[in-house]
């Protein structure tokens, strides 16, 4: 390191994007300086991913204890749920330590405060108590993430309207709740609150639920969310929201026809997305400014226009998952320390934590007819998995969409822990493996993998447990 800087490389901001870029750098022997303002572990650890898998499987717990009857099981669950959200708290404090931890071992200087540039080669650091400092780097990674946004008239600093992280840190159950927006977000937390018996109305302004996911695959949530008294309203836009003697009411109005309607509840609830965060930093100090969007520019490698500075994770873009931000960042750190990155033509999987879940990797197949491929397709339902009967969850597919020669260009799960099953997919993805090749691979029996196995034949019209297409 040159005698001139304080640090080599300076990672602003402590989230899976961040720690992880800083624990790589320095793991390629760099000096490293990670700040963050809050808790590491960012959104994701502690006010998004974790804390919201925590409770949903907690509240799976309870409903599958209400709704075993086809199993002989008959229960009268009690939610202690000021409880739950303690186990939740325990479980995000035991990993916002590990990471802390992790840093250390690697030998990751952190810092508790809020980075600024200055210039290029220099950042004011904002302790928690007003204190500052400057220090210099040879580079910086741009880690800031994102944060929900904010509609007009449901300011989240209203008791009454909530975002996730307000949602999640609940100390009582509401009796209802209006959830505005129907992507995955809002309909995992409609999932999570339903689940433990609060009467959910979702508004959603689109005319589909979750369009991100083609609707094919959206069909068992969306029949899961009804069963589950889930009342969801389509074409309508949020326009307005005011306290009332329950707690809220929320007016709508018809994206068509302009009609207006009113719900009441004891809150709201606003999952419309997430918005880049990048006003914290003064990038314009160093002449960078983001996109019409808000997002941060790079190329592949995570380079900003400033040749050593790099941004990665949800400030610099689609796709805006934890996992894809990681990657960035061990990309970034690598290209830093002048080792092969890998960077170009990653799969990556999406995946929302619904009831079922869904998970997708690479091509759709409509995707893949629109490229030179001839392409074929290979699926097998879930109603004919045998460990798929045997935990009392039917719901859903495992499908492959294949190209020449039947390589994998990508795949769509929807059913139980689709979550889990998506990444052997991946993998087919990311190394070119053929239907075939799947098919060969022996899965063990009974279990929700063999799913991937019998989708593979029947792309082959092989398939033993399933009638070939």
């Amino acid at each position: 390191m040159s005698e001139r800087f304080d640090t080599e490389v300076l990672v602003v901001g402590g989230g899976p994007a961040g720690y992880v870029a800083a624990i790589r750098a320095a793991q390629y022997d760099l000096d490293v300086t990670l700040v963050e303002m809050h808790a590491l572990g960012g959104t994701c650890l502690n006010r998004g991913c974790i804390p919201s898998k925590a409770l949903l499987s907690a509240a799976n717990v309870a409903h599958d204890a209400r709704t075993g009857s086809q199993m002989g099981i008959s229960a009268d669950v009690d939610v202690d749920f000021q409880r739950m959200v303690e186990w939740k708290d325990d479980v995000v404090g035991n990993m916002n330590r590990s990471v802390e931890k992790l840093c250390k071992a690697n030998r990751v200087s952190l810092v508790n405060g809020r980075a600024a540039f200055e210039d290029e080669h220099s950042a004011r650091i904002e302790g928690p108590n007003g204190e500052s400092e400057r220090l210099t780097f040879e580079y910086a990674v741009v880690a800031t993430g994102s944060r929900p946004i904010e509609l007009p008239g449901f300011e989240f600093h209203r008791p009454e309207v909530l975002d996730a992280k307000g949602a999640l840190a609940l100390d009582e159950l509401p009796d209802s709740l209006v959830v505005v927006g129907a992507g995955y977000i809002g309909m995992e937390l409609s999932t999570l609150f339903a689940k433990l018996g609060v009467e959910v109305t979702v508004v959603e302004a689109l005319d589909s639920m979750m369009p991100a996911f083609s609707p094919d695959l959206v069909a068992p949530v969306a029949s899961a969310a009804s069963e589950l008294g889930i009342e969801t309203n389509y074409g309508e836009l949020a326009s307005e929201c005011h306290p009332t003697d329950r707690g809220v009411a929320v007016t709508t109005e018809d994206v068509d026809s302009g009609d207006r309607r009113e719900y009441e509840a004891d809150a709201v609830l606003v999952a419309v997305g997430r918005t880049p965060v990048t006003d914290t930093i003064d990038l314009g100090r160093i002449g960078i400014e983001p996109d019409e969007d808000g997002f941060v520019r790079t190329d592949e490698y995570g380079r900003t226009a400033v040749d050593h500075v790099f941004a990665v994770g949800d400030v610099a873009g689609e796709p805006m998952l934890a996992h894809a931000g990681a990657t960035e960042g061990e990309i970034a750190a690598a290209e830093i320390a002048g080792r092969d990155s890998s960077a170009v033509d990653r799969a990556i999987p999406a995946v929302a934590f619904t009831s079922p879940e869904i998970a997708t990797v690479g091509l759709t197949e409509a995707e893949a007819e629109e490229t030179d491929h001839a392409v074929s397709v290979g699926e097998f339902p879930m109603r004919a998995s045998g460990r798929a009967l045997t935990i009392g969850h039917t719901e859903g597919f495992v499908r492959l969409v294949c190209g020449d020669g039947g390589v994998v260009l990508g795949g769509q799960v929807v059913g139980p822990e689709a979550s889990e099953l998506i990444s052997e997919i991946t993998l087919a993805v990311e190394a070119g493996l053929s239907a075939g090749e799947l098919a060969e691979s022996i899965h063990p029996h009974p279990t929700l993998s063999e799913s991937i196995e019998e989708a593979a034949a029947n792309e082959q019209d092989l398939a033993i447990h399933t009638l070939n297409r």
